[in-house]
């Protein structure tokens, strides 16, 4: 700001000193034409008609400009005007200190002039490069989308043993099975044996897929209550997951306050969402029994319909992987890395999280055992439409809803931050440079983006420092990338 304050107090003095020295007498002129009688042009209006202009107009004329005569031409014209004006004076019985003066202000905007053209070169060059990986960033495909009408019924699954319980859900693991179950197993039996040993549950093939379990105390029976009620649930859900539930997608478009996240390598998928009788899944009866329905457990609270959610299953959350491993300060710094990425594209989305845990975070390891994080549950999210991130608070009586421990306050963009670790990680070299040119950013951009194409196309599954260089490159924005170097140089020059 204060940069932008001082080139336009220049381009202020700049133009009075070139009307003052290009004044003639006789009809006004402006920068390189005759004004045109009428009303003179202001940002694109005309201004009111006033009263006619006195004699000593043409005096008042000579001074500084109005306030918005000084923006009227670009930087290029009035550099243009400038030399035009030094070489009629130069020909003429100009003295000294008016061509010296003509010949500072149009070296300086030709200076001025040279740092705008760089900056449209690295921005144009950003956004060549985004687009390139923003095509390459495209997620596989799920497990179930080559099942499109499939896997909309409880009955068509294979659930297994228990993977955890929170406040308002349980998850199971799970899979749809290959080859079709007899008519007695397809009837779902309220009680689900639990046969596997730990050695096929420990075989990823087993059971690729998780079900969450909503527990529905006060939402009532019907699908249309239940939507409504969790539909903070179904944020990150897809229209392909909520293709075979009756009224599902109806009652989306009906609503028109829920917003739909656009799919992330760091957030979980939900590939189906559906509505079904609660059954009586291993351990309930330990571990949730107050909401089961009366009719699977006496005092149980719940009702007898509830809302299920089929996603991948990952091998441990973030806690448990904190628990059972240190990680490295360079690994630990990509791992905050991927969390900003999700929490970026959040905000992107106009959707906050507000239960951002260790718990709520799920780890899946590469072949080198780096972890790679994706952010799941949405049950306390603000996603809405109509207010975006701004939730009208008029009075304490009012819900903001959300963890109130854990709900930290929205920030605009995780971009820059994101930007500061990815520099830090892979641009050591380019910010060593003493004079440091937007060119040579754009060079080592250039480096960068075919070092990770090469990467991808050599290994069948890239590897997590790869994806993370692809999500920076497909999120490039020239002016955070700038910010970003400049809070790096800055904390590192500081004493």
């Amino acid at each position: 700001m204060v940069v932008r304050q001082a080139l336009g107090r220049g381009l202020q003095l700049g133009r009075a000193l070139l009307l003052r020295f290009t004044a003639k007498p006789g009809p006004t002129y402006g920068w390189g034409r005759a004004e045109r009688p009428g009303p003179p042009a202001c940002w694109g209006r005309g201004e009111r008609p006033g009263p006619a202009a006195g004699p000593g107009a043409e005096s008042r004329r000579l001074g500084l400009p109005g306030r918005y005569r000084f923006f009227r031409q670009s930087v290029a014209g009035l550099a243009l005007r400038l030399q035009r004006q030094f070489v009629l004076q130069a020909r003429g019985s100009a003295s000294p200190c008016g061509r010296a003066v003509f010949l500072a202000f149009g070296l300086g905007l030709g200076l001025i002039e040279e740092k705008q053209a760089e900056g449209r070169r690295a921005a144009w060059a950003c956004q060549e490069i985004q687009a390139i990986f923003t095509h390459k960033n495209k997620l596989l495909p799920g497990l179930l989308d080559s099942r499109r009408c499939q896997g909309f019924r409880l009955e068509e699954y294979l659930i297994g043993r228990s993977i955890g319980k929170g406040c308002s859900a349980a998850v199971y693991e799970a899979t749809v099975p290959t080859v079709p179950q007899n008519s007695e197993g397809a009837e779902g039996p309220d009680i689900i044996p639990q046969g596997e040993t730990e050695e096929s549950m420990a075989q990823p093939p087993a059971f690729p897929l998780a079900i969450k379990m909503m527990w529905n105390i006060s939402a009532g029976s019907s699908s249309e209550a239940i939507l409504s009620t969790m539909s903070q649930e179904l944020v990150p859900a897809s229209r392909a997951a909520l293709a075979g539930e009756y009224g599902a997608v109806t009652y989306r478009r009906s609503k028109g306050g829920l917003k739909q996240l656009a799919p992330h390598p760091n957030i979980i998928r939900v590939f189906r969402a559906f509505t079904s009788s609660v059954p009586l899944l291993p351990g309930a009866l330990v571990d949730y029994p107050d909401v089961l329905p009366p009719c699977l457990h006496p005092d149980g609270l719940g009702h007898g319909r509830t809302l299920f959610l089929v996603m991948k299953n990952y091998p441990c959350t973030l806690r448990q992987y904190l628990r059972a491993a240190t990680p490295s300060p360079r690994l630990a710094t990509m791992m905050i890395l991927q969390l900003l990425e999700g929490v970026d594209h959040l905000v992107q989305q106009g959707i906050a999280h507000r239960d951002l845990k260790s718990d709520n975070i799920l780890v899946e390891l590469d072949a080198d055992g780096c972890p790679w994080l994706v952010i799941t549950d949405f049950g306390c999210c603000l996603a809405d439409e109509r207010i975006g991130l701004q939730l009208p608070f008029t009075s304490w009586y009012v819900d903001r809803g959300g963890n109130g421990c854990l709900m930290a306050p929205e920030r605009p963009s995780a971009r820059v931050a994101a930007n500061v670790l990815h520099l830090s990680l892979w641009g050591e070299h380019i910010l060593a440079l003493k004079n440091l040119k937007l060119d040579k950013v754009v060079g080592w951009l250039l480096q960068q983006s075919a070092a990770a194409l090469l990467a991808d196309r050599l290994t069948e599954k890239s590897c997590v420092e790869t994806k993370m260089k692809m999500l920076f490159l497909a999120n490039l924005e020239c002016e955070a990338l700038c910010q970003a170097a400049f809070l790096l140089q800055s904390w590192r020059a500081a004493p």
